[in-house]
């Protein structure tokens, strides 16, 4: 018999491409349906019976954890899919039986359908009835060297070492991504998007226009001429008035 799951995401393509590998790779699992919203899920939730479902972390207006605050009786597992390591911690406090971290891998997604075909043969539906916390937190490396960003392409997705990241540049609804290497990617999201997803330890919003990687490449800070951040690359960013006290704070906690 296999395990009627329900994928959530936001993003169309990678709820799809979840969907494909699951089907290709997952005999064990049976994708019921897909939702793009919490709104959505609850609704799905109503007309099938749910066993396991694949949720994101951030999600717009409701992310994964309010989602499932909001369905205390759940009694299906949770198998959260993110590209921020930094939510571990916290999805095993919801009693989720794995984390998947984006872009998910084909041998991650067999190992968590494994747990999950395990458990359920053994009549448990969530980690806290497990081995597999214990496991997976003696694994994790939660430093933020190890983060990585999942950026939308023209011709799909690129990800990226967040520690590679000099800068984000804004420009009309898209953000320009500039590389340690020298490269630069054009995102299709806007930079308000990058600035609620990034680890706020390592990146910091100098601008309206501007984000930048405070952890591993700003080199000095300069007041002549205005107030300017100097970057690894020798670039110049500005910091607006209004940013000021707030990043002289950030960059002082280093």
């Amino acid at each position: 018999m296999k395990l009627r799951a329900l994928i959530i995401d936001d993003e169309f393509n990678a709820a799809s491409n979840l969907q494909m590998m699951v089907e290709e790779f997952c005999p064990e699992i049976q994708v019921i349906g897909i939702a793009h919203s919490a709104n959505e899920a609850r609704e799905k939730l109503k007309e099938h019976d749910v066993e396991v479902v694949f949720l994101d972390i951030k999600m717009p207006g409701e992310d994964g954890f309010s989602f499932l605050k909001s369905l205390p009786d759940r009694e299906f597992s949770v198998v959260f899919t993110t590209a921020h390591n930094e939510f571990a911690l916290k999805a095993f406090r919801a009693d989720a039986i794995d984390y998947l971290e984006k872009p998910i891998s084909v041998e991650d997604l067999q190992k968590s359908v494994e747990k999950l075909v395990r458990l359920h043969e053994g009549g448990t539906t969530n980690i806290s009835e497990s081995d597999a916390l214990r496991d997976f937190l003696k694994d994790l490396n939660l430093s933020p060297e190890n983060e990585k960003t999942s950026v939308p392409t023209r011709d799909g997705y690129e990800v990226l070492k967040n520690k590679d990241i000099l800068r984000l540049e804004a420009s009309d609804s898209y953000t320009n991504i500039y590389l340690a290497d020298g490269r630069r990617i054009m995102s299709s999201k806007n930079i308000k998007v990058y600035e609620n997803n990034l680890n706020k330890n390592v990146f910091f919003r100098t601008h309206k226009s501007h984000i930048i990687n405070t952890m591993y490449h700003l080199n000095a800070f300069s007041r002549a001429d205005g107030n300017f951040a100097i970057l690894s690359d020798k670039s110049s960013v500005p910091v607006s008035r209004r940013k000021l006290p707030e990043f002289l704070e950030h960059i002082a906690s280093f």
